[in-house]
């Protein structure tokens, strides 16, 4: 059922994109505009959830270890049949060289990814690099 409500949606529903602004509020207005996008598209309140926060992984690794300008791209796809979102998240690099991270409070939103996302990879391409993820939502 989620799979016919993701494919009733107009073509022009099909596919969002979202400048991420280098700011202090950006990942929290990004979300924001992504929460009422997944609403719109009827995606049940889990499910949301899961694509939100690994939105919100995605774009804070952008911001915080990637050259401006980044984009996301929220789109509506199939996987093994079933509805999933898909997040990409593309920055042009080179990724900025950072001072020490702590391990306790940075390192673990691949594996967020990773664990939300039924499939997710990087893409390597002239323009930079896209990290994406397919998130089921039926």
């Amino acid at each position: 059922m989620i799979t016919a409500q993701l494919s009733a949606a107009p073509c022009a529903e099909v596919e969002h994109v979202f400048p991420l602004p280098y700011a202090p509020r950006a990942v929290s207005a990004v979300r924001r505009r992504v929460q009422a996008l997944l609403t719109r598209w009827n995606v049940p309140t889990d499910a949301a959830d899961d694509v939100l926060l690994v939105t919100s992984e995605l774009l804070t690794n952008a911001l915080v270890h990637a050259l401006p300008p980044a984009t996301l791209r929220v789109s509506r796809t199939l996987v093994d049949g079933h509805g999933a979102v898909r997040v990409d998240v593309t920055d042009t690099g080179p990724t900025r060289m950072s001072c020490e991270v702590d391990p306790d409070e940075h390192g673990r939103g691949i594996d967020i990814v990773t664990t939300l996302s039924a499939r997710c990879g990087v893409h390597t391409h002239p323009g930079g690099t896209s990290r994406w993820a397919d998130v089921l939502v039926g």
